[in-house]
């Protein structure tokens, strides 16, 4: 064989094996899936429910209308400082002080026919016992002359004479007698009567106190929807003129939030929250989870579910009350705030990316664990993946690179911090976890080969994804 074609042929042997290995290099990198990772470590983690809502005073009190008139003086305006017991308003008050006036006479008048009812009872009872003193001395007379005339030792006249005198006594004890029940019936009469006049001065006297209107306690004036010479109600809730003021105690300041139906479970009393007030930015105020809601609020309508008579599925939310440790002296009540409470907390715990959680069936895990002698297919795009995966057969998990494949490892979860989350069993601190990027996790297969870029930022790859 010439020279020539001797090399032709090993040229061409060259070539077939260059396209030979240039082709399988190609396959294989078919099935390579370019992922972003991160790393299990160790660091503290804290489960944080964030809620809004305003501020208001722990103790504060509506200053409703308790008669109907016109305000004739306002003592205090909005944001006045008040003391317990200082006069805040008046009422017109003519007809209730002539009230008053009126049936403290009245008291005064049935007093005095008290004192002469008693007065009338004594007599009667002092000629009772005179009565009751000629009854037993005639009677003694009259029994002495029965002997004495018995005897002959006295004459008929004087005998009739002391019978007459005890009858006449008889009858006069009997009269006193009658005398004494009429003058107590008389006295207890007056009594009742002096008992009535001071229900009646009692009456009138409270109509006339709720015409002024003092302080409960110190506090500050926060709301005074009410000017001098308007007419006020009562009895009407919310409606206008029925509420003159509102005195709140500053002394104790809370974030009232509105926490979500679904993280209400996570909270107690006693939990701390970092609580930001937008009127004041850039500070951050602590305090504690003092008031946790039983009743439901619908988000849209603010009623609660215990005062509606139908049934709803919207939204619900759950009043909670934060008591601030250090409230600046110039909250305002009403101010909208943030409240970040912490509702669990771990100290150098396992933790991973949350993005690196995902879900896989059973079967794809069944699969990894026995692999056909073939090689891995193309990953399927991701409606194949939820048309062939039931829900109740998922199971929770991250991929761990091992041997530059996507191990899909089942792992049991705890807390849940801002952007990572407790691992309880199932990786090791160092393991690599793949995190992104999402349609990545969506669609990768347990045991598909991987190569690690985490060059890319993360957000633009989700978004070009």
């Amino acid at each position: 064989m010439k020279a020539w074609k001797k090399i032709a042929i090993g040229a061409g042997i060259v070539v077939l094996v260059a396209i030979i290995v240039g082709f399988t290099v190609h396959q294989s990198s078919k099935n390579v899936v370019t992922v972003q990772t991160g790393k299990v470590l160790r660091q503290d983690l804290a489960t944080v429910v964030s809620a809004s809502g305003e501020i208001k005073p722990k103790t504060y009190v509506n200053i409703g209308a308790n008669a109907y008139g016109k305000i004739t003086h306002l003592y205090v305006k909005e944001g006045d400082q008040v003391k317990k017991g200082q006069l805040l308003a008046q009422l017109e008050n003519v007809q209730s002080a002539a009230d008053v006036n009126a049936n403290e006479a009245s008291v005064q008048a049935a007093q005095t026919d008290a004192i002469a009812a008693e007065a009338n009872l004594k007599t009667a009872q002092a000629d009772l016992l005179r009565a009751q003193a000629d009854y037993d001395r005639n009677k003694l007379d009259w029994e002495r002359a029965q002997s004495l005339f018995k005897d002959g030792l006295i004459a008929k006249s004087d005998f009739d004479s002391r019978r007459n005198a005890w009858a006449t006594a008889d009858a006069g004890l009997v009269q006193a007698q009658a005398r004494v029940a009429q003058a107590k019936a008389q006295n207890d009469s007056a009594d009742k009567h002096v008992t009535q006049a001071h229900a009646n001065l009692t009456r009138v006297t409270d109509v006339l106190q709720k015409t002024t209107y003092a302080a409960p306690y110190d506090g500050v004036v926060t709301n005074l929807p009410v000017r001098e010479g308007e007419s006020v109600v009562i009895g009407i809730q919310n409606a206008l003129g029925s509420t003159l003021m509102t005195i709140a105690d500053m002394a104790i300041i809370t974030a009232e939030v509105k926490v979500d139906e679904t993280d209400i479970v996570n909270v107690r009393l006693g939990q701390s929250a970092e609580v930001t007030i937008d009127a004041i930015p850039k500070k951050i105020f602590h305090g504690t989870v003092s008031e946790i809601g039983d009743n439901a609020i619908v988000r849209s309508s603010g009623v609660s579910t215990s005062q509606s008579t139908t049934a709803s599925e919207e939204a619900k939310d759950f009043k909670v009350v934060v008591t601030l440790n250090d409230p600046p002296k110039d909250l305002r009540p009403g101010l909208s705030t943030t409240a970040k409470i912490t509702t669990a907390t771990r100290s150098n715990a396992l933790a991973i990316p949350i993005q690196a959680l995902t879900l896989r069936s059973k079967d794809q895990i069944e699969q990894q664990n026995n692999p056909p002698g073939s090689v891995h297919a193309a990953p399927p795009a991701a409606k194949e993946v939820a048309s062939k995966t039931k829900k109740g057969d998922d199971v929770q998990g991250v991929f761990v690179i091992r041997s530059k494949k996507a191990v899909f490892v089942p792992v049991a979860t705890g807390i849940t911090g801002t952007t990572d989350i407790e691992v309880l069993d199932g990786v090791k601190e160092g393991d690599e976890v793949i995190t992104g990027s999402y349609k990545i996790l969506r669609t990768l297969r347990p045991g598909s080969s991987v190569k690690i870029d985490n060059t890319v930022p993360k957000k633009e790859d989700e978004e070009a994804s």
